[in-house]
């Protein structure tokens, strides 16, 4: 399991004062629901400025990930594009519609925290005397020298100390040393890609373990933004979900990208979203009333624990299971799931599964589920996590 520092509040002096107050967090501390099979974040801004600040006091390993319309629409086309996600360390809702969903499905997040703000919060808020060094990479050569010569025409919380164009390779092309090493020496704290997402967010998650800068994240437009290349929508645009407009304005080519992106919504709204929400409505009304509540028991092998929930497995309830969940992995035993007497799951209960899953995955294992009716599994299919019975199938196979 793999473990890193959370920081208490920010105080006006930045990074310096952040270092300070250090205690463990894991990633089933994250409050992390499935929003259509993607892991999302429910974080605002100042949570995401301080955990990116403190991973880069730290020097920790930080995958930032901002799912939008166009993660998603990638997410269900491409598992190695999903898997990025479940790996990285935070996934703060980027796009409208990622927001828009959450609130269909009764998910806590009201606003999005884009990566386009999280950038410009750095740069306004993060403390001027000892700012963030900014390493870019992607986009076009013109781009990154424009973005950097802007970023450090004035003292700010980012300061670029370098860029680097790699051409339009693969991502094998562009995983190549001397691209690795020419990033790493450059001692920056915080590596911003511009690939495309899905050659990204691939990118990013191949040379996870050969790069040295601690925060990394794809973050598309940032330097167009920075560059003056292209002008980002206006507030009351990107509030209402229009951002969309206005990007096809400024890069008319992106005009066939959302056409596809806005297509697969529809279809998402259509055959998972509505249905899920009526069904997760139901489920509610039928189980939300604080008498019924979520029963666990513990069986204890050798080599295993299986972990029976009886009840609704919901999000008022996902506290008492993590801390069955960390006993488990701390005695390194096959953790399995029965579900045989659970009436009912929602999106925070199914992200607290990912996030198992994203943690087992580090140390070569697998959840077992066990016991799923057919509805559950409905459930399952609805939200886009069929993925996880799937692996479940591959065990049982084995076991």
């Amino acid at each position: 399991m793999r473990v890193r520092h959370q920081l208490e509040p920010a105080s006006a002096g930045g990074m310096a004062n952040l270092s300070s107050n250090f205690v463990i967090e894991d990633d089933l501390s994250r409050d992390v629901y499935c929003i259509l099979g993607m892991p999302v974040d429910a974080i605002g801004m100042q949570s995401c400025l301080r955990r990116i600040e403190a991973a880069a006091a730290s020097r920790m390993p930080f995958l930032v990930s901002t799912p939008n319309l166009n993660f998603l629409v990638n997410s269900h086309l491409d598992p190695d594009f999903r898997e990025s996600l479940i790996l990285s360390d935070l996934c703060p809702p980027d796009g409208m519609p990622i927001v828009w969903i959450a609130w269909l499905l009764g998910v806590p997040i009201k606003n999005r925290t884009a990566g386009s703000d999280i950038f410009e919060a750095l740069k306004l808020g993060h403390n001027a005397a000892k700012p963030l060094k900014v390493f870019l990479f992607g986009d076009t050569e013109a781009a990154g020298m424009a973005a950097s010569q802007a970023l450090n025409a004035q003292p700010s919380g980012l300061y670029c100390v370098g860029s680097l164009y790699p051409g339009f390779g693969s991502v094998d092309e562009l995983s190549r040393d001397d691209i690795i090493d020419k990033i790493n020496s450059s001692g920056a704290d915080f590596l911003v890609a511009a690939l495309g997402s899905k050659k990204g967010q691939l990118w990013l998650q191949r040379n996870h373990h050969r790069l040295q800068v601690p925060v990394r994240s794809h973050l598309g437009a940032v330097i167009k933004f920075q560059a003056a290349m292209v002008r980002r929508a206006p507030a009351i645009m990107r509030k209402f979900g229009l951002e969309w407009l206005w990007r096809i304005k400024e890069e008319p080519y992106l005009w066939r990208r959302y056409w596809i992106d806005g297509s697969v919504l529809l279809r998402l709204l259509l055959t998972n979203v509505l249905p899920l929400a009526i069904l997760l409505w139901w489920l509610q009304v039928k189980y939300g009333h604080h008498r019924n509540d979520l029963v666990i028991t513990q069986v204890h092998a050798n080599e295993s624990v299986t972990v029976s929930l009886s009840g609704p497995a919901t999000a008022r309830h996902v506290d008492k299971l993590i801390p069955v969940i960390r006993a488990a992995l701390a005695a390194k035993k096959q953790i399995i799931i029965d579900f045989s007497n659970t009436c009912a799951i929602d999106t925070r209960f199914l992200g607290l599964l990912i996030m198992l899953r994203k943690i087992l995955k580090g140390i070569g294992a697998k959840p077992i589920f066990i016991g799923l009716s057919p509805g559950l599994k409905s459930i399952f299919r609805l939200n886009c996590v069929e993925f996880l019975l799937v692996d479940n199938l591959t065990i049982g196979a084995h076991a």
